[in-house]
């Protein structure tokens, strides 16, 4: 329980860092918001993005595993069409957006799970 909400809590700073340094991708209502947004973009990723992984082996072999870009901006821009469904205040405004917003997911998310989580997904100590 507690990796998961860690889990939640890194997708909502690199959410947040995204909507700060992408101008097309926007949240309207602070923090709430972007936990709500967090725990979507989580769930997309947990339960579609293996499934689109498995359909793009071929384009991900040939690309040297960098057509995970691409499918990182789908799932931002599902994210944000699920979270338009759900009258939540998320916009990714293009492919493009979504692109960029979804690289900077990866790197932040990518950072925070080195400094935060050991590979037994325990908090790491300070000393």
């Amino acid at each position: 329980m507690r990796k998961l909400l860690l889990r939640l809590i890194i997708n909502a700073v690199a959410l947040y860092a995204a909507t700060a340094l992408v101008p097309d991708i926007t949240v309207e209502g602070g923090w709430p918001v972007l936990l709500v947004v967090a725990l979507i973009f989580g769930l997309a990723n947990a339960l579609i993005r293996p499934f689109l992984k498995l359909l793009t082996c071929p384009l991900l072999i040939v690309t040297l595993g960098l057509f995970t870009l691409v499918i990182n901006a789908a799932m931002l821009l599902l994210t944000s069409w699920l979270a338009g469904l759900l009258r939540v205040e998320f916009y990714v405004a293009d492919f493009m957006a979504a692109f960029w917003g979804g690289l900077i997911i990866s790197v932040v998310s990518f950072v925070l799970s080195l400094v935060l989580i050991d590979e037994d997904g325990k908090k790491r100590a300070r000393h």
